[in-house]
């Protein structure tokens, strides 16, 4: 997706005011809660709003949605889900930036979807095995 840029001062305050991107997450899985940390360090500029699904009340998803899989909304109001929430998510943290410029070409959106799909049948196998190992 391709959204429009504005230099002007004006719009630089308020980009840096308000969060570009929304990202709704499982705030009781142990794996969600580590990488959302790891998010949050990532950004600096507070360009994401990270909301427990348990505790979106602003969001027209459903609360077992938004735990069956991740969930963002963009600034201009789209919403993303799976490898596409990811990916906007990355466009937005510096770091991780190029990742998230890479995940826009389709061949490479689509592999990254078929690897989240992959993730998520095993995802509660993880969840226990972390939660056993202490690590929750």
């Amino acid at each position: 997706m391709i959204s429009k840029s504005d230099n002007s001062p004006a719009s630089t305050t308020q980009d840096a005011a308000a969060p570009r991107l929304t990202v709704w997450y499982d705030a009781q899985c142990p794996l969600c809660v580590r990488e959302i940390a790891w998010m949050r360090k990532l950004d600096r500029d507070r360009a994401i709003e990270f909301i427990s699904a348990y505790q979106a009340s602003d969001c027209p998803l459903s609360q077992e949605a938004l735990l069956a899989r991740m969930h963002a909304r963009d600034s201009a109001g789209v919403y993303l889900s799976g490898a596409a929430a990811f990916a906007a998510m990355w466009r937005v943290l510096p770091g991780l930036r190029p990742f998230g410029w890479a995940a826009q070409w389709p061949p490479v959106l689509k592999g990254l979807e078929w690897a989240y799909l992959r993730f998520l049948r095993v995802r509660p196998a993880l969840q226990r095995w972390v939660r056993n190992l202490g690590m929750a």
